[in-house]
């Protein structure tokens, strides 16, 4: 598992600790569709033991979705690479995190027609988001794309 050090601004806010004891989650994930449907399970069983995760559950399942989702669908990289997760309470605040080996920038895709499928994850990351971003991973290749989750609903 990773251990994530958020010196870098690019990394988002520094956490502040682990609400009220509960350490942070983290898993390894393999790339395949599936995988968003498997991190949303993780981070359910993670929010039923800290207290007020209640609240933190629907916006952060759809946020950690969706960016499992473009890991797996747009990260260029080679056969055999995983994603990673980790998510942790801090300020009564969800941290999300998802890191994969493609040092590509996410970016928001404004114009989606309304019959498209697809293309409209990143701007539900910011719409239910405080704040979100990326930054390179600490330990080497790729990066790690982070959304701030608050009980209140997206960007205040």
């Amino acid at each position: 598992m990773y251990v994530i050090s958020s010196g870098n601004s690019q990394d988002g806010p520094e956490p502040y600790g682990p609400a009220d004891g509960i350490p942070a989650f983290e898993a390894r994930l393999t790339r395949h569709r599936r995988s968003a449907q498997v991190a949303r399970n993780h981070l359910r069983e993670f929010l039923q033991r800290v207290p007020g995760g209640r609240a933190l559950a629907g916006d952060g399942q759809l946020v950690l979705g969706e960016l499992v989702a473009n890991a797996v669908v747009h990260a260029r990289v080679s056969p055999g690479r995983e994603i990673a997760i980790r998510f942790e309470v801090v300020c009564d605040h969800l941290r999300i995190e998802v890191h994969d080996a493609s040092s590509e920038k996410p970016a928001i895709r404004r114009t989606a027609d309304p019959e498209d499928m697809s293309g409209r994850g990143l701007y539900l990351v910011e719409a239910l988001s405080l704040e979100w971003g990326y930054g390179p991973r600490p330990e080497g290749i790729g990066k790690i794309v982070w959304a701030l989750v608050s009980p209140k609903g997206g960007a205040e």
